[in-house]
């Protein structure tokens, strides 16, 4: 399915009214995965075709504990998202396919959907295991990229049985929700001239990091889709959600400078969750962080790594970011040990505010058999 949103031909290049400035002469793409974890399970059992498929924690008939790492567009109809607690997908839908998650597996897809994005050429940014950005600026022609769009999407489905949905955009931000514009296997063009035009009738809900809370929040200012956002005065936004009233509003303009940044080295690994309603409940802040060590530590043991930092982020509502550290006095890769940080450290960031996203990084890395080769020097 491809959306295309053609430029104002009687514009000359740079001469476009209502373009967000650093964004005229850049063409980015960003690619995500459509419903990555269980879209792998089904093609490894195609049995599971047209069923609903849940990836995450046992849910031990409605009493287990855990959350849902991700599930299939059949088990979304039900209800069921990620961070879910599993056992209200399964109470939700108990006849779904309920699967533990294969971390292997899936980090070995996405290593060859990356060096599939990798051949072309083209500066790019891996920003979790299945989403990804492209610096198609050298193109420069938006109907050339949208046309190599194309091409990635034909290739990553021929050469893996896999579909991804991509938008491609003068921003990064805005390429991130044209991506998300016609899920599943969707392809989006937004031209300069045209990102006022397609993001002003979308509702609030759709910008990245909006949960039900915000979404909310915006309503009570009159605020309902991005256009009314984009025309609401900055200092109101400032005054009700802080520094991140300036945020929301160039979002809304489609104003995003971010450069897309190649990763020389790891430095480090995260992952993080957003809560489809923020949340102060302990239950679900503890279980959600297990869940993300052990994403977290799967990554690691992948990439044959020690850590010795150890970060929680926690955003909270009003879009509030805190985060806290901790740097052990040696190299590490026991899932016990991060497991007992995480939370130690998620303890000291949690209070009566409620939460919208947490997340855990570790860094500061050596490769796990570093030791042997100094001894054996």
């Amino acid at each position: 399915m491809t959306d295309v949103l053609e430029c104002d031909q009687k514009s000359g290049p740079g001469m476009m009214t209502g373009i967000p400035r650093g964004t005229s002469s850049r063409i980015i793409l960003h690619i995500d995965m459509d419903s990555f974890y269980a879209s792998v399970e089904t093609r490894e059992r195609p049995e599971l075709r047209g069923k609903p498929v849940v990836i995450g924690a046992d849910p031990k008939h409605g009493k287990g504990r855990g959350v849902v790492a991700t599930c299939s567009y059949e088990a979304r109809a039900f209800g069921i998202r990620s961070a879910m607690p599993i056992s209200q997908a399964f109470v939700l839908c108990p006849h779904a396919v309920f699967l533990p998650p294969d971390f292997p597996l899936y980090a070995r897809i996405s290593s060859d959907i990356m060096t599939i994005l990798r051949s072309y050429g083209f500066r790019s940014e891996q920003v979790s295991i299945d989403e990804a950005f492209l610096d198609l600026t050298p193109f420069g022609s938006f109907t050339a990229a949208h046309a190599l769009a194309g091409e990635i999407k034909m290739v990553i489905r021929t050469r893996l049985g896999l579909s991804c949905s991509v938008g491609v955009a003068p921003s990064k931000i805005v390429a991130k929700i044209a991506s998300d514009f016609k899920k599943p296997d969707g392809l989006t063009l937004v031209e300069p001239g045209n990102i006022a035009a397609f993001l002003e009738p979308m509702p609030v809900r759709k910008i990245p990091g909006i949960g039900k809370k915000s979404e909310l929040e915006l309503h009570e200012l009159g605020i309902r889709s991005i256009g009314e956002l984009a025309a609401h005065d900055v200092q109101r936004l400032v005054a009700r959600f802080g520094r991140g009233g300036t945020w929301l509003h160039d979002v809304a303009l489609g104003i995003d400078e971010s450069e897309v940044q190649e990763r020389d080295e790891m430095k480090s690994i995260s992952k993080e969750t957003t809560f489809e309603m923020d949340t102060n409940d302990p239950k679900t802040l503890f279980l959600t962080m297990d869940e993300l060590s052990n994403d977290v530590h799967r990554n690691l043991t992948g990439e044959g790594l020690r850590f010795k930092t150890i970060t929680v982020k926690m955003r909270y509502e009003g879009f509030v970011t805190k985060t806290k550290a901790k740097t052990l006095l040696h190299f590490t890769d026991n899932a016990s040990t991060l497991h007992s940080h995480a939370q130690e450290l998620l303890r000291s960031l949690c209070g009566s505010t409620r939460v919208r996203l947490i997340g855990l990084r570790v860094s500061s890395f050596e490769k796990r058999d570093a030791r042997q080769m100094t001894l054996g020097v």
